[in-house]
């Protein structure tokens, strides 16, 4: 099973009649790092009228918070919270802080603003999909290797290293969901020759095209 994690902080900022809506996100794993980094927000924008905020923490949203800050009830921190549900982003925390423009936007146009305000603070983050494989050691010889890369660009593995010696041995990133079969296809591809050991299951991310740990 896949999750979405917030990889990077980010932020970025909208306006809405004059109203200046600052989002700054970050990633999290405790409740006392998403407290420090609201703290730390509010410390730095102490003169901003409101810094609203949401967190959900854990790959099954185990911890959400969120708050007002003084808004109407359910205009900010609900609206922030609902925009990490739907896009299923987890271990974040998302800190809108606004500087009142002198206009009233009313309860709907609170929610639009501080629901684009967080969408363009994570469009400014790096959002990466956290798996679960197995890390796999296959070594075969060099008639097998032509079958074997095959095999890996067919079902999309992820190569993390090849040694070349009297045989050659590729170590591979494979998502569980695949595993089982994927070992299958390499016994009848190879014939049976091919000799593989893997490590236990443990979670990885893909960004920008490499493998993180």
């Amino acid at each position: 099973m896949s999750y979405k994690v917030l990889y990077q902080a980010g932020q970025d900022e909208i306006e809405e009649k004059k109203s200046r809506f600052i989002a700054h996100t970050l990633p999290v794993t405790s409740e006392e790092e998403a407290v420090a980094f609201l703290n730390k927000i509010k410390k730095e924008y102490w003169d901003a009228r409101h810094n609203c905020h949401a967190y959900t923490i854990g790959k099954n949203n185990e911890c959400t918070r969120c708050s007002d800050d003084g808004e109407p009830s359910g205009t900010a921190g609900r609206p922030i919270l609902d925009v990490l549900l739907r896009e299923g982003i987890h271990n974040c925390i998302v800190v809108v802080t606004r500087y009142f423009g002198g206009t009233l936007l009313g309860t709907g146009g609170l929610v639009r603003a501080y629901q684009a305000a967080t969408q363009a603070g994570l469009a400014a983050s790096t959002i990466i999909e956290k798996q679960f494989g197995h890390k796999l050691h296959v070594t075969t010889d060099y008639n097998g290797i032509g079958k074997l890369q095959y095999l890996v660009a067919q079902n999309q593995i992820f190569t993390l290293d090849t040694q070349y010696a009297d045989n050659v041995t590729l170590d591979l990133m494979v998502p569980e969901e695949k595993f089982k079969d994927f070992c299958v296809q390499i016994t009848e591809a190879t014939s049976g020759r091919a000799i593989m050991d893997s490590e236990d299951l443990e979670e990885f991310g893909i960004v920008d095209g490499e493998i993180i740990f």
